[in-house]
């Protein structure tokens, strides 16, 4: 049996994984870089992911510990990332599941932990944060309990290890005593004692299940997976098996392995490790390389459904062109399709109008993700209103459905049920614990669009919410749209002080002074339900009998901030949000008021 151990790491956000994995690669026999020794959160090492604390990319690593090479794979926490957390599973025989010691296991933890008990991996259940002055860990431990219970785990899976830890100080025990705490060794030795040797054997035929995809201006297209069976060497030739079962021949042009954070060039490699492979110009996500004189192809990885979809369009405001550098048909339908060869979770297709693709993902935080990232690398474009992705099942139109998990503090309660009802959620569970409420919905993929805002808001930022996706059911359909209407700007211009005093009362402003707008642009929300055309770049008229320090002591509010997540909440079916590198903007589809009456008069 090879000395390897394949590990997923399995967390809920913010419960302190990346912080642990840090301990573990710091305090190995592993050399992680000179670079990296002063580092903070190594794993999260994307610019996204380190701004919103949550891990979106699965990532490799791997430890030396006593001459076994311990390979840690980072997994996704939230249900959004599905496409991820599927894949990088196959490639572990074991996983740390991360609680912390106040709040126990938390939804996001169920998704992943699901996946992992259906898989049969082992567990070990780390106890983080012990050193918290509220840290209750026997109840953590209980609830862990509970939700092993309740995923259906078998005997041997509720037989978990556990071992206490305080991942920021790298430290680790059996016992939930601080100072009986050296290192982080205690992982290391539960990790040795308790994860199996990979199930393989180097003797039989090649066989490697691609998990994830990487690319590299040097190597090209470059495949991850773990090796089940055989053994793979440099320049070796090798047969492609794609998703349709056809078999090529293809020559290896570089053969890698993980050591540490970096991926290195090997000249051999053995079954159940890790690999990277570079040399097959097509290689995607599920599918195996294997022997090239007896080619037996793995089981395909199943991806869950795309649930949401939104039309990704060129730019064409006004103010197109302006701030990105990337904004041409051709370089946005270029970026589109490439993300297909490294998202299996993702889909893509030319829309019905010109210049237009539609964009399918999990859920709105997928979405929002991808969008961002593009923004950031210099693109240019517009999109519209998420819409859910409806099947046709035995004949009845069915529409997505998630399992919504609330923890509200108990004087909030109330705002939290009147809204669900609102949106059609079902109460499934309802538990009071220390004056929190902990609730449980069955609701519409529809009903939670917009909703996150409006949960922030109704319980004052102390609320916290998530979702995973539950499956399709009827919903009854004839949504109410958005109760306000917008404050739509009727000339271009700068933002002006006076112009937006005069139009402050009829609702909430976006903006504030000096910011350039074009007409059609909307520039606030009106407290009424219908649209209303504003001229915010007004500016006073001067006269004899006015100066024009005049009414200088009105009081303009504070607009509200639309970033991208708010502004696609946001957004009805008549509005776009532009997004550029520099700005996030909301606009009418018709710019032009007559335009806009023309095309609600046809559509009625």
């Amino acid at each position: 049996m090879p000395n390897i151990r394949n590990i997923a790491i399995i967390a809920h956000v913010d419960h302190g994984k990346t912080t642990l994995v840090d301990a573990l690669l710091r305090q190995s026999e592993s050399h992680i870089g000179k670079d990296m020794d002063a580092k903070d959160l190594i794993m999260d090492s994307h610019e996204l992911e380190r701004e919103r604390g949550i891990t979106i990319f699965s990532k490799n690593a791997s430890v030396i510990i006593k001459d076994t090479k311990i390979n840690i794979i980072d997994t996704p926490g939230h249900a959004d990332f599905g496409g991820e957390v599927e894949r990088v599973l196959n490639m572990a025989d074991g996983c740390l599941l991360l609680v912390d010691a106040k709040e126990g296991p938390m939804p996001q933890t169920r998704f992943v932990l699901k996946k992992a008990l259906e898989m049969k991996l082992k567990i070990i259940v780390v106890i983080n944060k012990i050193d918290k002055p509220d840290a209750r860990p026997d109840f953590a431990i209980d609830k862990t309990f509970d939700l092993f219970g309740e995923l259906g785990a078998d005997n041997s899976a509720l037989d978990f290890p556990i071992v206490y830890a305080v991942a920021k100080q790298g430290k680790a025990g059996l016992e939930a005593d601080l100072s009986k705490m050296v290192d982080i060794n205690p992982i290391f030795d539960a990790i040795l004692e308790h994860i199996p040797a990979p199930s393989c054997d180097p003797n039989k035929p090649l066989q490697i299940l691609i998990a994830n995809i990487t690319g590299n201006n040097y190597k090209g297209r470059i495949g991850i997976g773990k090796i089940y069976n055989g053994q793979i060497k440099t320049g070796q030739e090798i047969a492609h098996i794609n998703r349709n079962g056809v078999i090529k021949k293809c020559r290896l042009s570089a053969l890698m392995t993980f050591v540490g954070l970096s991926c290195i060039e090997a000249t051999e490699i053995i079954a159940g490790d890790i690999v990277a492979v570079a040399g097959i110009a097509d290689i995607n996500i599920g599918e195996t390389i294997a022997d090239a004189n007896n080619p037996i192809a793995l089981p395909l990885l199943k991806i869950e459904e795309p649930t949401v979809k939104m039309t990704f369009m060129i730019n064409d405001s006004p103010f197109a062109g302006q701030e990105g550098k990337f904004s041409t048909s051709r370089q946005i339908r270029e970026r589109l399709y490439k993300e297909l060869e490294t998202d299996m979770a993702l889909k893509v297709e030319d829309g019905p109008a010109t210049n237009s693709w539609v964009v399918s993902g999990r859920g709105e935080l997928h979405l929002a993700i991808f969008i961002e990232r593009m923004r950031r690398e210099g693109y240019e474009f517009q999109v519209s209103r998420p819409q859910v992705i409806y099947k046709v099942v035995d004949g009845k139109k069915v529409a997505p459905f998630e399992n919504l998990f609330v923890e509200v503090p108990e004087q909030y309660n109330g705002a939290v049920m009147q809204k669900m009802g609102e949106r059609r959620g079902e109460l499934k569970d309802m538990k009071n614990e220390n004056e929190i409420i902990y609730l449980e919905f069955i609701v519409p993929t529809r009903g939670l669009f917009g909703y996150r805002n409006e949960f922030l808001t109704d319980t004052k930022g102390l609320g916290i919410m998530n979702t995973s996706f539950f499956g399709y059911k009827p919903d009854g359909g004839q949504w109410n749209e958005r109760d306000n209407g917008s404050l739509v700007a009727c000339e271009a211009g700068n933002t002006n002080l006076y112009g937006l005093l005069n139009v402050q009362d009829r609702g909430v402003m976006f903006l504030q002074p000096g910011i350039p707008v074009y007409v059609g642009q909307v520039v606030g929300q009106n407290s009424r339900s219908e649209d209303i055309r504003v001229n915010v770049c007004k500016a006073k008229e001067l006269s004899n009998m006015r100066s024009k320090g005049e009414g200088s002591d009105a009081h303009f509010n504070v607009p509200k901030n639309m970033g991208l997540e708010e502004a696609l909440e946001y957004i009805g079916d008549d509005e776009y949000v532009e997004i550029t590198p520099k700005n996030i903007r909301i606009r009418k589809v018709y710019l032009d008021e007559i335009a806009a009456k023309r095309a609600a008069k046809k559509k009625n």
